[in-house]
Order: structure tokens, then sequence, then C-alpha cells
């Protein structure tokens, strides 16, 4: 079946400015995770402020990804996963036996490198997730899925098709469709794996265009191998780095300083082009 086309979107819901003030909203203290015998990075401490773009930079193997999927407990469906630590959201104890994990994904939604769109229609993709929390009535049902495809520019591609496959969409669309799945359920922050590494150039500028039109309302944490896009999109960005064989946090701050005057020297390496 032929993609439905892809145009840019003319205009996005107006984005709220970078922060100016952190406030967080993530606390992380001395979080560690092992994968059995194999640590994939130790005592990473970090604070992530509401209602910004925090983008995690980094050679590959030092634990972005691994880090990403602590805070909404992803590392429970891994066996051999251990995290020690502490994860504060909103007051929430994160790692607390008792937190309703099911809850905790509903407030922290999480994007990933490849669009995964279900294998249904592209109303169903939005429907799903909605009767999964309890929604029922279908105006309601109609009224969540407008909204969601609005906020990400789809509704005008897409509004004539609801019943058309999901995966007859390009490979943007179904990025944005998977970002609408999650802003669907209200979610309060975003994780972002790489969300633009798998697009085209004109689907990934659509994608980072819409990530920025989010910035205010939701936070974002956002895991790139982009420097350049990290620059653009980014309020506050954090180094991570292998040493010893070990993912470790070497430098955080707001994204501006620690691009154009960082702190250590291995950020300078990372961001110049010498190491990484």
């Amino acid at each position: 079946m032929t993609p439905i086309a892809e145009p840019r979107p003319q205009h996005w819901p107006e984005a709220k400015p970078a922060c100016c003030k952190p406030h967080p909203f993530v606390d992380v203290d001395r979080l560690s995770l092992h994968y059995g015998e194999k640590s994939a990075f130790q005592d990473v401490t970090l604070s992530i402020s509401r209602g910004c773009i925090t983008a995690l930079v980094g050679p590959s193997g030092c634990g972005k990804t691994s880090f990403l999927t602590c805070l909404n407990r992803l590392t429970d469906l891994i066996p051999t996963c251990v995290v020690a630590g502490r994860i504060t959201i909103d007051k929430l104890d994160v790692l607390a036996p008792q937190t309703d994990v099911i809850q905790l994904r509903r407030r922290i939604g999480m994007i990933f490198q490849k669009p995964n769109p279900f294998p249904l229609s592209i109303r169903r993709n939005l429907e799903f997730p909605l009767r999964e929390h309890g929604m029922r009535d279908r105006t309601q049902l109609s009224s969540a899925i407008e909204t969601s495809l609005r906020e990400v520019g789809l509704w005008d591609e897409v509004k004539d098709r609801l019943d058309f496959p999901a995966l007859a969409l390009s490979g943007g669309q179904q990025q944005r469709l998977c970002i609408a799945r999650s802003l669907a359920l209200a979610p309060e922050m975003l994780l972002m794996d790489e969300p633009c590494s798998a697009l085209d150039p004109i689907s990934s500028g659509v994608v980072e265009d819409l990530i920025v039109s989010l910035r205010g309302r939701y936070t974002i944490l956002i895991v790139t191998h982009n420097l350049a896009q990290a620059r653009r999109i980014a309020d506050y960005a954090a180094l991570f780095w292998v040493q010893n064989g070990i993912g470790r946090l070497i430098e955080t701050g707001r994204a501006k300083q620690l691009f154009e005057e960082p702190r250590n020297p291995l950020t300078t390496a990372y961001i110049s082009g010498i190491r990484g």
C-alpha cells in the first residue's frame, strides 16, 4: 500500500519559551543499573526541570537509553536487571515496591527509536490505550483522538483516513502517531530514545519541530546522538561517557553552557569531534 504523503505542518501549537529558572520535576540520586554482572552505568545524580527539554548525549554504550528506561521502570521487564539508588518524580518514589507501575507509565510516556504503531487502524492505535485505561464513551474517545492528533499536527493529514492501517503512514507520520498515542493519556513527561534517527531528513525536521512545540506543556528527556539537534532544541543537556567500561555522567547544565563553555575536558573533546 502506498504510504500517505507527509506534508510539513504549517502551524504547531505555540511553544512556551525555554525555562529561565530550574524547577525540578525529576530528581535522580546515585542511580546505578546492572545487567547481571555487567554494569551499564553507576552513580548518576541528575535533576530534570519541569516543562523543559533535556538532552542526553554521549557515545554509544554509555548508558543513556538504560538510564531512560529506569524512569518509567521498563527495567522491570528485564529479569537480570538490578537498579540501585533513588528516583523521585514530583514526590513519587519511583523505585518503591508499592509504586503503581501502570499509573507511572501513564504519567511518563516513552517514544522509541523506531516508530512502533500497532498493526491496527490509525483510530484503533489511539483508542487502544484509552480503552485500556478505562475510557469507553464514544464521544470522549473521538474527542481525545482528535485532540492528540491535532497536538502532533496529524489531524488534517489523516482525519479522513482514520480507519486506514497505521502502517500505511510514512515513517515520520508513524512516529508522530506514536507520540500522539502517548499524549492521548495526558502524561506529564515524555521519554524519547533517538526519536528522529530512523527518519529521513524532512521527517526528522517535522518531528524535531513537534518536540519543540511541546516545550512547557510536557517535561521532555531525549536521548540523541545528533549534537546539532541537541543544540537546537534542548534547554539543558547532560553528557554520559564510558570510564573503565562503565557509563558515567560527566557533565550537566544548561545546553548553551555545555556546548559553548564546557567545564570538563571530555565534554570539550566530544562536542568538538576529537573524542566519541
